[in-house]
């Protein structure tokens, strides 16, 4: 059968077994047309459900927290875990405006500084790596960014296949390309040719490619790969930030000047270098980082895992 006129086919997702995800993603569509105030709530009373319904991930963020934020007291690390919970609650319909809000809504929500360095490394004739990291409205601030300028983004791809379908068409359609963050050639493809490439990659990926650089005081598992890419392809490297205002009114994206001497020629340094960036950012909004991840489940040889039983 042809697929709809909009771009996605729904006809190989009609099994009962997708039944359940139709339902969910009915359900999202309909909140998302909520006023944004409401999504928010929404959000929060989420990651307070999610505390009670899914307790391995609570202890998950918790261990991160102790770990990341030893010199908190105990009240205040179990106060910030609630608040990561409630953030990643958000994230959830933040996620959901990036896929169907409405551009000039959108818009209304983003306040965007340092475009200017963008403009500048592209009339160097660079190709430009904007270096982001997990923070819950990564996906919304993307797509926030991508209605200002053209940029591809990197990928994983989702175990559900209907929500894997559904993701690849609004990304193709809100973005100038697509790249899976198993496909690096073809990064350096687009960057060699003078694109934008949004790259996002302070996740655990195990020790291949990794060196175990400083992140909040722990020797982490740190993706050498941007640092690899800049020397392949002479590509500026942009650190861009965005995090949820606490007023509410929406979302601050800042894209900061190109990094300098990177990269160095030493892994250790050039990681390094990239994880004291992203702590700069979590400490302006340590609740917004994606501490649901298990970000120090790779350990150097000899020494003891961090996340027992989880």
């Amino acid at each position: 059968m042809p697929p709809s006129s909009s771009g996605f086919n729904p006809f190989p997702f009609l099994a009962p077994r997708h039944w359940p995800t139709w339902l969910l993603l009915g359900l999202f569509r309909l909140l998302v047309m909520l006023p944004y105030g409401w999504q928010m709530r929404l959000g929060t009373g989420l990651g307070d459900l999610s505390r009670l319904l899914l307790p391995r991930r609570r202890r998950i963020v918790e261990t991160n927290v102790a770990l990341a934020f030893p010199h908190l007291s105990a009240a205040r690390q179990r106060r910030l875990a609630r608040e990561i919970l409630r953030s990643s609650g958000m994230a959830v319909f933040e996620t959901l405006l990036g896929w169907w809000g409405e551009p000039r809504r959108l818009q209304a929500l983003a306040r965007i500084e340092g475009l200017e360095h963008i403009r500048e490394a592209r009339r160097c004739g660079k190709g430009i790596i904007l270096l982001g990291g997990h923070f819950g409205c990564m996906m919304l601030c993307g797509r926030m960014l991508a209605l200002r300028l053209p940029f591809q983004i990197l990928v994983k791809k989702s175990k559900n296949p209907l929500f894997e379908a559904l993701m690849q068409h609004y990304r193709r359609k809100h973005y100038e390309g697509v790249i899976d963050n198993r496909d690096l050639r073809a990064m350096v493809r687009a960057l060699k040719e003078n694109r934008i490439c949004w790259y996002a990659p302070d996740q655990d990926f195990g020790p291949r490619h990794s060196v175990f650089a400083p992140f909040m005081g722990i020797p982490t598992a740190t993706l050498t790969t941007t640092a690899r890419l800049a020397e392949l392809t002479a590509a500026a490297v942009l650190p861009v930030s965005y995090r949820r205002l606490p007023d509410g009114s929406g979302y601050l994206i800042t894209v900061h000047p190109p990094l300098q001497g990177f990269p160095s020629g030493n892994a250790l340094q050039d990681a390094s270098l990239a994880n004291r960036l992203l702590e700069q950012q979590i400490e302006e909004a340590p609740e917004q980082y994606l501490w649901v991840h298990r970000r120090f489940k790779t350990r150097p040889s000899g020494e003891p895992q961090l996340y027992s039983n989880l």
